[in-house]
């Protein structure tokens, strides 16, 4: 009797066969699926971190640069109005002190700082706009690699002297220059700066020769002229009042067009012959390529603090007038500052190595 083999059911193995096929196949699309999902989501997920981020900003600490030492006006001014502004913004402002060179080192370092909102600084006159006409290689160009958040405050200077030299009103200091030709020395805190630029037409007119000595801060060039190394300053009055008061400078003049309301017998500039006026001011800038939507948080924090009655009064106090707006005014306003000090800086040759 002859066995009967069975052969295998090849319809069975077909039937697993199309199985597996249609599993690998399946499979494929999964992946060919997630793949392009993936893609999708690389190439859409940058513009929406981005988005995210500004919108949780500020989301760490904000460092704010001051290009001037402790105590000048531009600290004072950065440490009375961050304070106020990170209330606002539910974060630290921390404040930097980078002087040197004018304050071209500080505002050039938030010129270089990355645009993300975390490093902006306050600046003045200076390096903000007569510098880019001073410096010849100036490291950064404040009309293109900063970004203005807000105007923030004027204050005139007030021109002191010391009281070695026995002079009470400008006619005698004028009449002591021409006479004394390179014998006297004045401070101030950079080229540029109006404390520079008011001695400069001072000078312009006595026709007289008189050295400047700049120094990094005002408690430094005001310093320099109770010691002696210099004779005159033009500063704002924070920083010149306290040792006015303690009858170790005399003051005889103020750079504003007219008298300020603190000192009603103290003549301005014009007042006493010298046909000049101007302001100390400050404003805070972030670096160029800040996204808008920072920029206006900031503009938004800053402007509250300014607009502030408390804040007002603790500023007025300082002999500060504030005077926030919007970053295009802020703009427009250096371009107005660069028009006016420019043929001034020109017809003296004010140059910086």
């Amino acid at each position: 009797m002859r066995t009967k083999l069975l052969r295998p059911d090849r319809s069975h193995r077909s039937n697993l066969s199309t199985e597996s096929e249609r599993t690998v196949n399946a499979r494929r699309q999964i992946l060919r699926t997630l793949a392009t999902t993936t893609a999708c989501a690389v190439l859409l997920g940058a513009p929406w971190t981005a988005a995210q981020a500004q919108g949780d900003y500020p989301a760490k600490p904000i460092h704010l640069i001051v290009p001037f030492g402790a105590g000048s006006t531009p600290d004072v001014f950065a440490r009375l109005v961050g304070d106020q502004a990170s209330k606002t913004l539910g974060q630290p402002i921390v404040v930097e002190n980078r002087a040197g060179a004018g304050g071209n080192i500080g505002t050039g370092a938030v010129a270089k700082a990355a645009p993300d909102g975390y490093t902006i600084g306050v600046s003045i006159t200076g390096p903000l706009v007569n510098n880019t006409l001073i410096y010849k290689n100036l490291p950064y160009d404040p009309f293109k690699d900063l970004a203005p958040i807000t105007f923030g405050v004027h204050q005139g200077n007030v021109l002191a002297v010391s009281n070695s030299l026995h002079v009470d009103n400008m006619k005698q200091l004028m009449e002591l220059l021409r006479k004394n030709p390179g014998k006297y020395n004045y401070a101030s805190v950079g080229v540029g700066t109006l404390s520079q630029l008011s001695m400069e037409a001072i000078k312009a007119l006595t026709h007289s020769y008189v050295v400047q000595v700049p120094y990094a801060s005002s408690p430094a060039a005001v310093m320099s002229v109770i010691q002696g190394d210099t004779q005159m300053v033009s500063l704002a009055p924070l920083a010149v009042m306290p040792q006015v008061e303690a009858g170790k400078m005399k003051v005889i003049a103020v750079s504003t067009a007219k008298r300020l309301p603190q000192l009603p017998n103290v003549p301005t500039f014009r007042e006493s012959g010298v046909p000049l006026d101007g302001s100390a001011w400050i404003g805070v800038v972030a670096p160029a390529g800040t996204p808008k939507p920072i920029i206006d948080k900031l503009n938004a924090a800053f402007v509250a603090a300014m607009r502030d009655p408390a804040i007002v009064s603790k500023l007025r106090a300082q002999y500060m007038e504030p005077e926030p707006g919007t970053p295009a005014q802020f703009e427009a306003f250096m371009k107005a500052e660069l028009a006016k000090w420019g043929p001034i800086i020109k017809r003296a040759g004010i140059k910086a190595d």
